[in-house]
């Protein structure tokens, strides 16, 4: 019966977080079962999930490896659950991150609940006006250093229910399966892929950063997004004084910053820099820097502003590449707009979110794809597929969602 059960999860719970399993999709773990197989027997894969938990006999499968390509040649290690136990982390995360939200720092915005990138931008915009100075920092492997101990101590401060700190314990400790099948082991580290992984970085780095810097620096404003940070300082000499502590700080944690990445930025648009070079830096895609702007009047002033990054750029228009589009000559033009469009849309919508003009050149580099699509299909000069796809776009200036701009 449910009441002799170790542990009271309901069983309601369960059902919502395969849900939400469900609609984020993602790929299979080391027992190679897909959402699809998964759901062939939805209703019996659930109850043993929650029979399980209830009865404290879950054991978490090995974690997937995944090496991913990072933009410096490296790789990183993308840990993929099973998919029942990224239903198990989601109920954990039900019941555990409501807890843990009511203690973090409204300028934290990684991996939280109506919270997101474009925020932690605007925010950092709009106090790059008021002070001249910032530290912008990143943690080196943030995902891969946790302590394991320090965070099990943080976890237990929010929570009374004991399943929630078993099976933490557990997910800690679940080793990953390399992709020739050797198990490693894992002492430190909480695997990025993980469902329950943000919610405990973020309590980590709660403890560790965002608690330290409202105690000893309580009136600089700073924004967080998961391992990346920018702190607005009144000198260059605050600037340095807080990178130092802030290192001291981290070290006590098992933690380190990215020295490549981090830097102190000049913001303001006059001589007072006190010899500093750097006068702009990349946060989240964007790169601040002075740009020309127009006030309410028209009349033209420069100010420290967000706009798509040269990275980001280039990104974009490795991905474009990837689509081979001039190959698709089996499609038509309505075919290509139907496949492109939700991609095109969600980059307008992040980088275009602020100083759009910037995103020219990676649209009109779409443009240039579509308009050798055209030339292959229907054997015309570049004029000629210029004019032909002008022409579609006065009939149908909606088919792409970048022409509107």
């Amino acid at each position: 019966m449910y009441k002799t059960k170790p542990f009271m999860i309901s069983k309601y719970a369960v059902l919502e977080a395969y849900e939400r399993i469900k609609a984020n999709r993602g790929t299979y773990g080391v027992d190679e079962q897909s959402i699809g197989d998964f759901e062939k027997d939805r209703n019996n894969n659930l109850y043993k999930i929650w029979n399980r938990m209830s009865s404290g006999t879950y054991f978490p499968k090995p974690v997937k490896a995944v090496e991913i390509p990072k933009k410096n040649g490296r790789t990183r290690i993308l840990g993929i659950p099973t998919i029942e136990d990224r239903v198990a982390q989601m109920v954990a995360k039900i019941y555990f991150e409501p807890e843990v939200e009511k203690v973090f720092n409204k300028d934290s915005y990684g991996y939280r609940p109506n919270k997101s990138a474009i925020q932690a931008i605007g925010v950092t915009r709009e106090r790059c006006w008021k002070r001249r100075w910032i530290l912008e920092y990143d943690i080196k492997a943030l995902f891969d250093n946790i302590n394991h101990e320090r965070l099990i101590e943080m976890v237990e401060k929010h929570t009374d229910e004991k399943w929630i700190k078993l099976y933490v314990k557990r997910w800690l400790k679940a080793p990953f399966k390399m992709k020739d099948g050797t198990i490693v082991e894992r002492t430190a580290g909480t695997p990025q892929g993980g469902v329950i992984s943000p919610v405990l970085a973020n309590l980590y780095m709660h403890y560790v950063c965002d608690d330290f810097m409202r105690k000893e620096f309580p009136y600089i404003p700073w924004v967080r997004y998961a391992d990346d940070g920018v702190v607005h300082c009144e000198s260059l000499k605050q600037a340095k004084d807080i990178k130092k502590r802030l290192e001291k700080r981290l070290r006590k944690y098992g933690l380190e910053l990215n020295q490549d990445k981090t830097r102190i930025v000049y913001c303001k648009n006059d001589d007072g820099n006190e010899g500093c070079e750097n006068k702009k830096f990349d946060f989240l895609g964007y790169t601040f820097r002075h740009r020309k702007a127009m006030d309410k009047k028209g009349k033209a002033f420069t100010s420290f502003l967000p706009a798509i990054s040269d990275k980001a750029k280039k990104e974009i228009r490795k991905k474009v590449n990837s689509w081979k589009i001039q190959l698709k000559t089996d499609k038509s033009i309505y075919d290509i707009a139907k496949m492109l469009n939700s991609k095109i849309r969600g980059w307008i919508n992040y980088y275009g979110y602020y100083y759009k003009t910037e995103m020219d050149k990676v649209l009109k580099y779409i443009d240039l794809k579509l308009i050798k699509w055209v030339k292959r299909v229907y054997r015309k000069s570049t004029t000629r597929a210029v004019d032909w796809l002008k022409n579609i776009a006065k009939v149908k200036p909606k088919l792409f969602v970048h022409w509107k701009f």
